[in-house]
């Protein structure tokens, strides 16, 4: 069942949360209200949209998210004049959405934020909900920390063909090796991995990603497409490898699953179950 605080959480982020819904915890989290929650102060910027910003803790290094680009947070909503509407930090569970999918003065002031930095935003009506019904109406104030960027890898340049200098295997399995990993230890078919990945088909198109997830996936090696439980054998931990999986080892034309070769980028983050 819903509680009235995931609602509101819908309400906010109306196209980006139905993945991502967040799971009530039994530990309840009192978020007050900021002392500057009426209005921005003297020291805020204020962008020439009307969005006014104010950093409270600094963040680490110099990259941005795009619109483009999805984010991983913590974040606590009240009306000026106080009133608690939505918080992350409350239900304490961090959510996952899609610049381009949220509230205008969301997606301007997230894009100022480096990985780490908390900031305070006060977003004008006109750039919140100004004129929904059953939204918080006025200026909203939000404090939001960026906990991480996810930006989910374009297509590679190879995706239409193995390389020349890929190696293939007597299955028609075909890879190459990104990232070298670390160490001898290697799964069995019987094992269990976590891993972060990113699938495309031949023409380019993306179909699953962890990364877009935000969150790296668990599997077992007897539950997953052929094509990966004898890749994920080959790899050591830490290794990125891109594996071009042909039909026979995929799919092999089962409906509502991507059809042909598929090529997936594989990060083996940890063998969990040798």
């Amino acid at each position: 069942m819903r509680t009235l605080a995931t609602a509101a959480l819908l309400a906010l982020l109306p196209l980006s949360a139905s993945a991502q819904t967040p799971e009530v915890t039994d530990v309840k989290v009192v978020v007050a209200a900021p002392q500057d929650v009426s209005a921005p102060p003297a020291d805020a910027e204020v962008t020439a949209s009307g969005l006014a910003s104010k950093v409270l803790t600094p963040g680490t290094g110099t990259e941005h998210p795009t619109l483009s680009d999805k984010v991983k947070v913590h974040y606590s909503g009240w009306t000026t004049d106080g009133k608690l509407f939505d918080s992350s930090v409350e239900r304490g569970k961090p959510i996952v959405f899609g610049l381009d999918r949220v509230i205008a003065g969301w997606a301007e002031g997230v894009q100022l934020m480096v990985k780490g930095e908390k900031r305070r935003l006060w977003i004008p009506a006109k750039l919140a909900y100004e004129g929904k019904p059953d939204k918080p109406q006025g200026m909203l104030v939000f404090d939001v920390e960026l906990l991480d960027i996810l930006r989910v890898p374009p297509p590679p340049p190879d995706v239409a063909a193995p390389p020349a200098d890929a190696q293939t295997s007597e299955s028609g399995l075909a890879w190459k090796v990104l990232t070298p990993g670390s160490g001898d230890r290697r799964v069995s078919k019987n094992g269990a991995v976590r891993v972060h990945y990113t699938g495309w088909t031949t023409d380019g198109k993306m179909f699953d990603s962890s990364i877009a997830k935000g969150a790296p996936a668990f599997f077992e090696l007897q539950k997953v497409i052929p094509g990966w439980t004898e890749g994920l054998q080959l790899m050591a931990e830490g290794e990125t490898r891109r594996f071009w999986i042909p039909k026979k080892l995929a799919y092999r034309g089962l409906p509502g699953k991507p059809e042909g070769m598929l090529v997936f980028d594989i990060q083996l983050l940890e063998i969990v179950r040798p």
